[in-house]
């Protein structure tokens, strides 16, 4: 008897657990997975032999209908055998003289707890006899090849699930900084394709893209929309740049004189609020919004979201002398007429290069070009030291001015490129090198200035500049995108990732990190309220010091 009644309860456990419903987002989660890993592995699939994504929209309406794992099991199975046979190429020998760089890399999902062992062994043996190509992959690739996403219908369900899954996969495959993101990719997945599934509009849909791309924590992702929406950028602006300082906005640089001289405003003003919403409020409203590897660049992208508006009436809450006073404003279309002239006459007044007190030079990154480097050599090689201020974004004279700074040629970064014959997989790569054998090279102290719009470029060339031996990084956290990017350009919007991963010869890293200062020093409110370049002022110091 009690054979039997444990017979009939492992029949009935058996019978319970192959009936146990799945939900939509475990169903969806998985084939977005399988999707995207047979997109780029399965050999007539990333051969661009079928058109996968047409299959995907066929397929859509049987997975929404399975009930069971087994049912849902049984889909993806039948989908990958209709596809026909592989040809059995196994074991793929390791190509030669290849470092590989795993981190990104996994695919332990193929024991997925909805998939049957026979679709487990299906994917495990697509790997093991996957797409291969000779292509190399630098950093121009077409991260969508073989797909056509351009025609996005945001009011069909559909349409919003394959843009959605193309997306998740090429983060999945082809970010080289997967690994350094804050939460999970498969977590970031489950939380935002609800929202994808519910979007009733384009701006809805627009935020779960935009939430979902922050969760990259890369400061290269932007996002842009081509036609009206909440989330464009609008054309009436605050009349001045500002920085975020104690969850306060403190005036940095008049932009449009005659706009700000109307309403007072001066470089120090301290704001509290926009339309009665503190800095801190905006701060939380816009964080998950806006791609960023550290706090310091994202606090920068949110000065630009709140000094711009879509209502030319904005009420500003200014504080002073410890009391509050709101102006009602007026902000204008000043970007194409006033704003611009404005920054046409500061590069004007502004010197590419000079000498300043106690034979210091001093050169403006963002603004010198190849061209100007011999002046420059001449007028500064007999100084003392040389300031480098890419608190900007450089021209690309980081070789031109390496040769001057170094006694020989050096490495200075190296590279993780995606590998297309074995995606999530990425090679290290022999990378850059910068300057030469030169006995005359300059002898006096190299300092970089640096942080938050230290950049991208900006960051690779302090790299550069910091194989010269006698460097010194003076000022705070650089923006932690560090590698050329890739453009996604849609239809009606445009957005963007870090495509190649850059790293120290010796492999340190520089995403979200950005280059580390050897000397901290950031502005203050009261140093900007006095005119003061603190960062600049440092530098200075140390140069006279050495401390």
């Amino acid at each position: 008897m009690k054979k039997i009644t444990l017979f009939l309860f492992i029949v009935f456990s058996q019978t319970i657990f192959s009936a146990v419903k799945i939900t939509e987002t475990e169903k969806f989660t998985a084939t977005c997975k399988v999707w995207g890993f047979l997109k780029y592995y399965h050999p007539k699939v990333a051969g661009g032999e079928v058109n996968w994504d047409v299959q995907l929209l066929e397929k859509l309406p049987k997975i929404e209908k399975a009930q069971t794992k087994e049912e849902f099991s049984l889909i993806l199975e039948n989908w990958i055998d209709e596809l026909g046979p592989i040809k059995e190429i196994a074991p793929i020998p390791a190509p030669k003289d290849v470092e590989y760089f795993d981190k990104n890399f996994d695919l332990s999902w193929f024991s997925n707890k909805l998939f049957s062992k026979k679709l487990s062994k299906k994917l495990k043996f697509i790997e093991d006899n996957r797409f291969q190509t000779d292509e190399e992959i630098g950093p121009g690739y077409n991260p969508l090849k073989n797909g056509n996403y351009f025609n996005l219908k945001f009011d069909d369900k559909n349409s919003r699930i394959l843009w959605y899954f193309m997306y998740w996969n090429l983060v999945e495959y082809f970010f080289p900084y997967k690994y350094k993101m804050d939460q999970k990719w498969d977590e970031t997945f489950k939380q935002m394709f609800p929202l994808v599934l519910e979007a009733k509009n384009e701006d809805e849909f627009f935020t779960a893209v935009r939430k979902t791309a922050s969760k990259l924590d890369d400061s290269h992702v932007e996002f842009a929309l081509y036609k009206n929406s909440k989330f464009e950028e609008s054309r009436r602006f605050f009349p001045a740049d500002c920085r975020i300082i104690d969850n306060k906005m403190v005036v940095t640089e008049i932009l449009a004189d005659s706009l700000a001289q109307a309403d007072d405003i001066k470089v120090g003003d301290v704001i509290t609020k926009v339309n009665n919403k503190t800095i801190a409020a905006y701060i939380s409203e816009y964080r998950d919004l806006f791609g960023a590897s550290n706090e310091p660049i994202l606090l920068r992208k949110l000065v630009r979201k709140i000094l711009n508006s879509n209502s030319e009436k904005v009420d500003v809450e200014f504080l002073k002398d410890g009391k509050y006073t709101t102006k009602a404003m007026t902000w204008y279309n000043y970007h194409d007429s006033h704003r611009n002239e404005f920054k046409k006459g500061a590069k004007k007044r502004k010197e590419k290069f000079k000498v300043l007190d106690h034979n210091i030079g001093y050169v403006d990154m963002g603004r010198i070009k190849s061209a100007n480097v011999p002046d420059m050599i001449e007028k500064l090689r007999p100084t003392k030291a040389i300031v480098f201020d890419m608190r900007n974004y450089p021209q690309g004279t980081y070789n031109d001015i390496a040769n001057f700074l170094n006694a020989h040629e050096e490495k200075f970064a190296i590279y993780t490129h995606p590998d297309f014959s074995y995606p999530g997989k990425f090679k290290w790569t022999e990378g850059s090198k910068c300057g030469s054998e030169n006995k005359d090279n300059y002898k006096g102290k190299v300092i970089v200035l640096l942080n938050e719009e230290s950049l991208s470029q900006a960051e690779w060339t302090a790299m550069c500049f910091q194989t010269a031996g006698n460097t010194t990084i003076i000022g705070s956290q650089t923006a932690g995108a560090d590698g050329n990017v890739i453009e996604l350009d849609f239809a009606s919007f445009h957005t963007r990732y870090t495509g190649i991963g850059v790293y120290y010869p010796d492999r340190r890293e520089t995403q979200r990190i950005g280059i580390v200062p050897d000397i901290e020093i950031k502005p203050t409110i009261k140093g900007i309220q006095e005119g003061k370049d603190e960062v600049l002022d440092r530098a200075l110091v140390f140069i006279e010091t050495g401390k």
